[in-house]
């Protein structure tokens, strides 16, 4: 690793100073700050972190020593800032865009890396303010904050430049031409100041997406109604965007119309803007009917408010410094200031750093779009899903159809939430007729429990503020609105669910799963995790929906594919949701301590029971629900887990947990492969004979020491844990596939990359614990390549992950690594270590004997290679189960086709083959992608991609479209069309190669 190098820094005149002097001149002459106090701790952090900067350099921003200097020293700030008790920097009125600008950072780049710098000094943060740091920091709110304003300034952007005529300013005082706005604009600079008074004064809990776009077409209609009608583009005639109502225009309904809002929140929010505008600027309000100002000749007036002389040129610009003074005092409390969302050339947004699509909150930078993280529109679908057709009509509502506008973010959380309100809304608020047969069928009626169960945890979700908390009214309706539509969402899906499974048990008698605490609360927090989802909500990201609720995600996971299948109305958007969801928990949250997966897991593997509890893992009891009524009736928050009353069992006898998510019981549909048990078998047949339902949900919310209904003498415990690996398995599948198409390796590579991985899971489980998949399967592909004499190094490998979908920096970058474990070399060090590191300190110890099984005739000699494996807790490590072949894939779209370049492949959708097949046709091809010149046409510019990917050498041959049924281009076809894929790596004749240490790639 590289040394910090004792240069001179820009931050300051530091020479050859120590770290502390460059600190505190930063701090006293960049910043101006000189509360002593405040310094002396921040300096405390420095020097107890100096040594993860020093030993981390070249993993930070580019590299070099100062500029790492320089995010450390934001980071820190950053840091206390939130968490210093005090709140000493927040009082001076500090925020974040004050200290990039003196780091000369931009934002997007700082959360970038914020991300790798918490998880290094984690332990440090927790023992200087807590172990709820990471709550109170809200690092992740922050950058999720930052990137729906992103998206809601790029909005702002393109309604204003289509209602408003900015480029004809003539000579008008209103459009004074200077660089305080994107377009020089005054009525600009207006508008966003007025819309973040909104956020200030009227959006607190509810500052979520959906919301803040409602206040955000209130003030377009604030503009509509003020700006003068010569430089307004509202036109009229324009049949497709405005509603008329009579001879004149309807501004309210065709605002609604343009941009997919709710008529009745949009009149809301806009009476909300106009009560800031009488209590800020000071100006008188009055009907619009009654005034009738010649500015709204040709708009329906009733119902609007008009202040006159708002945009009067003798008041404008005091009305503009009252709404920057306002902000001004309200400034501290925020993270940024949101006024530089509207300058261009503002450094700390750094213009094509962030462009709409490049930030993520994983800290991969451009790996993945922005639109997976705020919205789940671009979430890669997970192999584990049932498909659904785009097109499919849900209670006569076209899925597909309700986009009327190129999806972007925000307009797709204004079509989702659409769906809440035309589908969901008109529900009603309790058990429908129907549901309640079944509750009442039950050994006893449980409705009302079912009810006051509900209206419990749901107000754990959205808690009502209290009086203490300074929320405003706004907040409240906000909470019971998301309350209603979660609790509505719910009835539905679990009257479906009932149908469902009574029609398998041939039963209307439903107690064991109806009666079962755990099952409701996961049903609940599915549908609140969908709302929530729904709304883009800022405050409530996942996972705090299972904190909430007392459930962990192992739980939550066994209800997620039922819920997509009983909900025939789900947008796609949010059944990819769900799916990204499950994705997260299968490579990562479920094997983090505190998942209840472990509760299963030593119950399945009791010999892994030793390890679980050397490392703490097993998942804490479940809060009751008595508990968790007495603390929304206190305090409206939650409770530290110590004060919560915890019920040791549930009804049904077994241990309950709060904390993650793991998946539990698969669809009767569920793939066969190496960890199919008999009793499975037997299930899959049962339930292929009524494929339309999933298994019977008893079984999957039972005790885990409960034997199977399905017989076989296995437990629920064991069962699961099969299918759990199995989905695992399919998981590492996909991403293997990626790895070996990417690195262009041989299938006998993947078939042995593949093999390994089942085997790892299989006999060394313990590797997985607190770690993620992508770290196994980057370790296994090093591995095999040794044993198969490939000359493919680690840099390689990390090279080509970090360009894959899936990738985030910390799966190489911060390996978890169990120093105090008695099979390995005790010795003091990180916590957290790079993944060569981990590879050759822990990987090949455990792994060794797999590794020589995959070498010629290595399974002769696996029984006697390795006495430190045979001594693991995972059980024995020879001689290994068959592993099952490499599965069938489904074909991923779109595919890449081209290891260099950005192109890919998709197949055409059914809709699309119509207008081929039609002789009027104009285009059989569209091209959407990276282009390096302008669009000219479709022929032109596939041209232009072969020439790019063919370079001077010949194609050898043209993609075949006829030979495949229904059109569909398949990956081995595109592949072999556009490149030659490695040749079979025979290792015959060669012997296993020694672990080779590399230095890790930043």
């Amino acid at each position: 690793m590289a040394e910090l190098r004792k240069v001179s820094s820009p931050l300051g005149d530091g020479g050859g100073a120590t770290i502390e002097a460059r600190f505190a001149n930063f701090c006293k002459n960049d910043l101006r700050l000189d509360d002593d106090n405040v310094l002396g701790e921040a300096t405390k952090l420095l020097c107890q972190t100096k040594n993860l900067l020093q030993a981390n350099i070249s993993a930070i921003g580019t590299g070099t020593p100062d500029e790492a200097e320089r995010y450390w020293f934001s980071f820190v700030l950053y840091s206390v800032r939130q968490l210093n008790v005090s709140g000493g920097l927040k009082e001076k009125g500090l925020t974040l865009c004050q200290i990039l600008r003196a780091a000369e950072l931009n934002i997007s780049d700082f959360y970038k890396e914020l991300h790798q710098f918490l998880i290094k000094v984690g332990s440090i943060l927790s023992s200087i303010y807590g172990i709820d740091w990471e709550k109170r920091l809200e690092a992740k709110e922050s950058q999720t904050n930052f990137i729906h304003l992103t998206l809601l300034s790029k909005k702002y952007e393109r309604a204003f430049r289509e209602l408003f005529t900015v480029a004809e300013a003539h000579n008008n005082i209103c459009f004074n031409v200077d660089n305080t706005g994107k377009h020089g604009s005054d009525y600009f600079r207006f508008g966003w100041l007025l819309f973040l008074a909104l956020r200030v004064h009227v959006f607190h809990l509810c500052k979520d997406l959906v919301t803040c776009t409602h206040g955000l077409v209130s003030v377009l209609a604030v503009l509509l109604i003020h700006v003068p009608a010569s430089f307004r583009n509202f036109n009229v005639n324009d049949s497709e965007k405005i509603v008329m109502k009579g001879d004149k225009a309807d501004l309210i309904a065709s605002l609604c119309n343009m941009y997919e809002t709710s008529e009745d929140e949009l009149k809301k929010t806009l009476e909300k803007a106009n009560d800031l505008i009488t209590d800020i600027l000071k100006k008188k309000p009055c009907l619009a009917s009654e005034f009738q100002p010649e500015n709204l000749k040709d708009i329906v007036t009733d119902g609007l408010v008009y202040f006159e002389k708002l945009m009067d040129a003798s008041s404008f610009s005091s009305s503009i410094s009252l709404l920057e003074k306002d902000y001004d005092a309200a400034i501290h409390k925020g993270e940024l200031d949101e006024r530089i969302f509207i300058n261009e050339n503002d450094s700390l947004l750094a213009p094509g750093t962030l462009s709409v699509g490049s930030v993520n909150m994983n800290g991969n930078g451009v790996k993945r779009k922005l639109d997976a993280i705020s919205s789940p529109t671009k979430t890669i679908m997970s192999p584990l899903s049932p498909y659904r057709s785009p097109g499919r009509l849900s209670n006569g509502v076209s899925i597909s159809g309700m986009s009327k506008i190129a999806a972007t973010p925000v307009s797709t959380a204004m079509t989702t939430a659409k769906w809440l309100r035309t589908i969901i809304a008109p529900l009603p608020s309790k058990p429908s007729v129907e549901l309640e047969r079944f509750l009442s069928s039950c050994d006893r009626d449980i409705t009302s429990d079912v009810t006051r169960r509900t209206q419990i945890i749901l107000e754990a979700i959205f808690p009502s503020s209290g009086p203490g908390q300074n929320a405003s009214l706004m907040d409240n309706i906000w909470a019971e609105q998301r309350r209603m539509e979660a609790m509505k969402l719910y009835y539905r899906v679990l009257l479906a669910m009932c149908i469902a499974e009574s029609q398998i048990l041939q039963a209307n008698n439903l107690t064991s799963l109806l009666t079962n605490e755990r099952f409701h609360r996961c049903m609940l927090a599915c549908s609140a995790e969908l709302v929530l989802a729904t709304h883009k909500t800022v405050t409530m990201l996942f996972p705090t929906v299972l904190e909430r609720t007392g459930i962990t995600a192992f739980d939550l996971s066994k209800v997620i594919e039922s819920f997509i299948r009983h909900e025939e109305s789900l947008p796609r958007e949010l059944r990819r949701h769900l799916n990204s969801l499950e994705e997260r928990l299968l490579e990562s949250l479920v094997w983090e301590k505190g998942s209840s997966m472990y509760n299963s897991l030593i119950v399945a593997k009791p010999a892994l029971s030793a390890e679980i509890n050397r490392f703490g893992l097993v998942a804490e009891p479940m809060p009751s629900l008595d508990a968790i009524a007495l603390h929304n009736n206190m305090s409206c928050g939650i409770l530290p887990p110590a004060q919560l009353k915890l019920e040791k069992q549930g009804q049904n006898g077994d241990i309950r947990s709060p904390k993650r998510i793991c998946p539990e019981y698969r669809s009767a549909l569920v793939e066969r492969n190496s960890f199919t048990s008999p009793v499975k078998d037997r299930l899959l047949v049962l339930n292929n004979l009524k494929s339309k339902f999933p298994p019977v949900l008893q079984s999957a919310f039972a005790s885990p020491t409960r034997p199977n209904p399905g017989g076989g003498g296995e437990t629920c415990a064991e069962t699961s844990i099969n299918v759990f690996f199995s989905k695992i398995v399919k998981l590492a599948a996909v991403r293997i596939n990626g790895m070996v198409e990417r690195l262009q390796l041989s299938q006998n590579i993947r078939e042995s990359v593949y093999s390994l991985f089942q085997k790892i899971l299989s006999q060394q489980t313990t590797l997985f614990f607190n770690r993620h998949i992508d770290q196994i399967i980057l370790c296994c592909f090093y591995g095999v390549s040794k044993i198969s004499q490939l000359n493919l190094t680690f840099k390689e490998i990390i090279f080509n992950y970090r360009k894959q979908p899936h990738c985030k920096l910390q799966v190489f970058r911060s390996v978890y690594l169990d120093r105090a474990g008695s099979r390995y070399n005790a010795k003091t060090g990180p916590d957290h270590v790079d993944i060569i590191t981990f590879y050759n300190e822990v990987f090949v110890r455990a792994v060794k004997p797999l590794l020589i099984e995959l070498a010629p005739g290595g399974s002769l000699q696996s029984n006697s290679q390795d006495p430190e494996s045979r001594n693991s807790n995972d059980g024995p490590c020879s001689p290994s189960p068959k592993t099952s072949p490499f599965p069938s894939l489904p074909d991923m779209s779109p595919k890449k086709v081209s290891a260099a370049h950005n192109v890919y492949v998709s197949p055409l959708r059914s809709s699309k083959m119509d207008a081929l097949i039609s002789h009027s046709s104009k285009s059989y091809y569209a091209c959407v992608g990276e282009s390096t010149h302008a669009y000219q046409s479709p022929s032109k510019d596939l041209t232009a991609i072969n020439n790019r990917l063919n370079g001077t050498r010949k194609l050898r041959g043209t993609l075949n479209f006829d030979d495949v049924d229904v059109g569909l281009v398949t990956d081995s076809m595109v592949a072999n069309s556009l490149y030659i894929q490695n040749g079979n790596c025979s290792t015959a004749s060669h012997p296993p190669t020694p672990v080779k240490t590399e230095q890790p790639e930043s």
